[in-house]
């Protein structure tokens, strides 16, 4: 009965109390739905102590024992951090940061001589202090990351100074593109009409395809090296493998983060991006490439060192490093059969039309709850409406179920969409070499081969590397 009268009592709260308990309820339940997964997934590190049976000619027990520490320490550092993140936005919600901050930047705008009916200026100084407030809060977690942990297993590669050059970078090339565009976007929203849904659908898909086509070479290069791929046997055979299947080839450059992270990874342009690592990325009529360790024997395509590319080479020099093995040319073109797969099999294409159906839908229904006077009032906005505000409130907050539905089901399409690009580069004859380059990789980068089904299901976008290698396995003994 108790219960049954609590539940009766909340339904005769006012409406903008129901959405600010609902709101908050729902942070939780997902922070701890995430912790109770991380759980189990810790639970994975800490008993497997020996390489199973089945992982005996895959992974060395020197290796596996480095990759199980490596993952204890991320996951105790995720916890610790995840649970100041869930605190932090608990508490600006509760004493009203987000209307203080919009007070804030108000005071701001009349210093500089505008009013209340400058509301887009006033929303733009609003968005450069949220994102201030956030870069500042998370740079000691970040740090703690890069020059601790990171740097414990060999990865990290930066110095203090070069991290801070970095990070104040991202932060201006941030502004200069989420500021202008978010102004243009207010101001469409404004003028729009009845059907200003629609006009703001087609901005921001426009605004996603010029960032898509001018990243590679505009954007990219602002934090990364790159240099045309030598001419030789591997250049001729990336020609070779992308004519065969008629992808529009006419550049292939070699990309060095110069923010190393130390890892290799392998990413597709707009997905999978990890800031600061060496990938493959291909995107139009451009791929780019990963540079292989030095102490591969393959060295076809290595690009000589730059002694003045912002890392301090005597301090890199006495760092513990992670020995990699980089690969051989021919798993390098099967990783790249992989990832042309994607191209060839229309995963790009499938993963843009998906962003741009839930695009609509989110700016149909935003339409249709904009103008609903409770949701301001729930986050402390009793007597204006800003347009911003409504934006954050109801993409961040009132859609956050069906941001979490919506995310898990792309994870497991994403799954299929890997199984489907292993299979596009068997029928290229590559099974056999990608089968020893994802384990290399896995190695590389320390990753844990062993995973608990319910946190695998729920966060891995990949498929576990064993069942990648148990699918490859019977092309690769044919």
């Amino acid at each position: 009965m108790g219960m049954w009268a609590s539940l009766d009592a909340m339904w005769e709260m006012p409406a903008e109390k129901r959405i600010f308990g609902a709101v908050l309820l729902f942070s939780w339940t997902v922070y701890l739905w995430e912790t109770f997964l991380a759980q189990r997934q810790r639970r994975i590190y800490k008993t497997t102590t020996h390489v199973p049976p089945e992982l005996g000619q895959i992974m060395d027990s020197e290796t596996f024992e480095k990759s199980r520490l490596y993952q204890l320490d991320k996951s105790t550092f995720s916890f610790w951090s995840g649970l100041y993140s869930e605190i932090e936005g608990t508490l600006i919600l509760l004493f009203g940061g987000i209307p203080y901050l919009w007070r804030l930047s108000g005071r701001f705008c009349g210093y500089a001589g505008f009013g209340s009916e400058y509301e887009i200026t006033q929303s733009l100084v609003f968005l450069l202090l949220a994102t201030l407030f956030s870069a500042l809060t998370g740079l000691p977690w970040s740090l703690y990351n890069t020059f601790v942990i990171e740097e414990k297993h060999g990865f990290n590669q930066q110095t203090l100074g070069f991290f801070m050059k970095d990070a104040i970078k991202k932060f201006i090339v941030t502004q200069c593109i989420l500021l202008p565009v978010s102004s243009l976007l207010l101001y469409i929203i404004k003028i729009g009409g009845d059907y200003f849904f629609i006009y703001a659908w087609l901005f921001t898909l426009v605004v996603s395809l010029v960032l898509v086509t001018i990243y590679a070479d505009y954007i990219a290069p602002l934090f990364d090296k790159f240099t045309p791929l030598p001419e030789g046997k591997l250049k001729q055979e990336i020609e070779v493998m992308a004519k065969s299947i008629d992808f529009p080839l006419t550049k292939v450059y070699v990309v060095e983060g110069k923010a190393a992270c130390g890892y290799i990874c392998i990413y597709t342009l707009g997905y999978n991006n990890n800031d600061g690592c060496k990938g493959l990325i291909f995107q139009s009529s451009q791929i780019y490439y990963f540079i292989p360790q030095k102490d591969n024997k393959d060295t076809s395509f290595l690009v000589p060192p730059n002694n003045n590319d912002g890392y301090n080479q005597k301090k890199k020099k006495k760092k513990k490093r992670n020995k990699k093995q980089g690969c051989k040319n021919e798993e390098v073109l099967a990783v790249l059969g992989h990832e042309l797969g994607h191209w060839k099999l229309g995963h790009t294409v499938k993963n843009i039309i998906i962003s741009q159906m839930n695009s609509f839908l989110c700016f149909f229904l935003f339409a249709i709850l904009i103008g609903r006077k409770e949701l301001f009032a729930a986050f402390g906005f009793y007597d204006s409406q800003p347009t911003l505000i409504g934006l954050l409130i109801i993409f961040q907050f009132i859609f956050s179920p069906y941001n979490e539905v919506l995310s898990f089901c792309l994870t497991v399409l994403s799954r299929r969409f890997e199984f489907q690009a292993d299979a596009f580069a068997k029928k290229l004859g590559k099974a056999k070499d990608l089968y020893s380059a994802l384990i290399k990789l896995n190695k590389d980068n320390l990753g844990f081969p062993v995973s608990d089904w319910l946190f695998s299901m729920w966060h891995y976008s990949h498929p576990p590397l064993l069942e990648r290698l148990q699918a490859l396995k019977s092309s690769k003994q044919d």
